[in-house]
């Protein structure tokens, strides 16, 4: 008879913080889906910090690396906005990594987001890109999973004292290999009624990006956009940001 090995200690543990199906479906994502090449290179360049101005903290999967540059740009001599340094997954990864990516700075702004990874499914034996895989794949959050890491999430963002904005999550497009459209949907009403039982401020970024999808997706099938795309949803993204940075004290 052969023998089974044991989980260790250490994996044990590590499931009681983040569910084990989504432990496997990170490990499944493979290094093209972390992408952080030259061209978004400069999203983690955060600026100098300037003591006079507001601090903006960007919390997201890819979707944000993507537009942090344009809105950085947008808000250019009215905040410093800074963002995570490396792609935030799925909620239970976000949940278990919050406290250093919060550090001890003040935030006065928080802009943040979890879904398209969790709504992904995965199959260690799929050939397309991240081992993506809706039909024969595994689930990497259950709704119930995703609101338990949201619940948790936000407990500890509120304690910053920031004004939060959680950014719906974007919409998944037919043809997508490891997402079932409407999926994002689902999942943006259990974040959507966390927020409001939280009085945090949505950002319908679903709603904004639908309304030119076609033609700023980057191809048929991928929840990725355009460069004009990312534009796009920047424009949607700094006006929410501008909107909530504290009014400047007038001497």
């Amino acid at each position: 008879m052969t023998s089974r090995r044991r989980p260790s200690f250490f994996t044990l543990a590590l499931c009681l913080l983040v569910p084990c199906t989504a432990l496997r479906a990170d490990k499944l994502a493979d290094a093209s889906e972390l992408y952080t090449g030259k061209e978004y290179s400069k999203a983690f360049a955060n600026p100098k910090d300037h003591p006079d101005r507001p601090n903006v903290l960007i919390i997201g999967d890819s979707i944000s690396i993507g537009y942090t540059v344009p809105v950085r740009k947008k808000l250019h001599g009215k905040a410093d906005v800074f963002r995570i340094p490396s792609n935030g997954k799925f909620a239970a990864h976000g949940a278990a990594n919050l406290e250093k990516w919060l550090g001890t700075r003040h935030w006065d702004v928080i802009h943040f987001n979890w879904g398209l990874w969790d709504i992904c499914y995965r199959n260690p034996k799929s050939k397309t890109q991240g081992h993506r895989d809706k039909i024969d794949g595994t689930l990497t959050a259950t709704p119930e999973q995703y609101r338990q890491s949201m619940e948790q999430i936000v407990a500890r963002l509120k304690k910053t004292g920031a004004t939060l904005i959680w950014c719906a999550t974007t919409p998944v497009p037919e043809k997508e290999a490891g997402r079932k459209v409407g999926d994002e949907i689902k999942y943006n009403a259990i974040a959507a009624e966390i927020m409001k039982a939280n009085d945090i401020a949505i950002n319908d970024l679903h709603a904004h990006a639908l309304k030119r999808l076609p033609e700023i997706q980057a191809k048929v099938g991928d929840v990725h956009f355009k460069g004009k795309g990312y534009q796009h949803l920047a424009e949607q993204v700094a006006k929410e940001i501008a909107a909530a940075l504290p009014v400047a004290e007038t001497k």
